[in-house]
């Protein structure tokens, strides 16, 4: 899996992407961040804008990135992923869709608190950029827009990879089996029966990162990305 998609499903799953499918951000606020438009995408008909709270909100769910303050390199990577999130929720916007359940919703919200060592240290960090708890609506309405674009990578993408039991012999000769001697010199080696569900998921999400980065891309080159303020 590449770099890039490792960034960005940590932040859509873990978590590429705050999804705006029908509002501005500057509709949700933080309450003690002073803000500004950092930039804006555009496919022509909608324009989306890119806020230094929408930054923010997006370190806030990385576990370990410091908050106050925080450094230009996070707020930039930050950026990169908001700005691809910002283009596939311009391009999902064409298809038609089935808004996230509140099960899902808790279920991101529980997965997201799972990453810290307690909910009161997260909570303390959503108050550093503007909300109040985990049951503030403007932080529960970020946790849907990520279950959103997450369904739509799930039926745009995941649902259309195809892996061949060829496909995964391949892997397991040419990188799984070197990888493990590799690592664990002297243990013995699991065949390929006791290993090919990994391997499948593996080979299911590089594809899966391939065209996403594809589609990328291919959208950014039809949008219109305009960086107001340096970060």
């Amino acid at each position: 899996m590449t770099t890039k998609f490792k960034r960005f499903r940590a932040a859509i799953l873990p978590a590429f992407f705050s999804f705006f499918l029908t509002i501005g951000a500057a509709q949700i606020c933080a309450q003690t961040v002073v803000d500004k438009t950092v930039a804006t995408v555009s496919d022509g008909v909608r324009t989306e804008l890119i806020t230094y709270s929408d930054l923010l909100w997006q370190l806030a769910l990385r576990p370990g990135i410091s908050l106050n303050p925080p450094s230009s390199e996070n707020l930039n990577i930050a950026l990169q992923l908001i700005i691809d999130q910002r283009v596939i929720a311009l391009e999902a916007q064409r298809l038609p869709r089935t808004a996230p359940s509140d099960g899902e919703i808790r279920s991101e919200v529980t997965r997201i608190v799972s990453l810290f060592p307690s909910t009161a240290e997260f909570e303390n960090r959503l108050r550093q950029v503007g909300f109040n708890s985990i049951r503030d609506e403007n932080f529960l309405e970020m946790m849907e827009q990520r279950v959103a674009i997450e369904k739509y990578i799930e039926f745009r993408f995941r649902s259309f990879a195809v892996i061949t039991p060829e496909d995964e012999e391949r892997y397991y000769r040419d990188t799984f089996v070197p990888e493990f001697r590799r690592r664990n010199p002297g243990l013995l080696l699991p065949s390929i029966d006791e290993v090919r569900e990994n391997i499948r998921t593996t080979l299911i999400e590089d594809k899966v990162a391939t065209e996403i980065e594809a589609f990328l891309d291919d959208a950014k080159r039809r949008a219109e990305i305009v960086i107001l303020n340096e970060v």
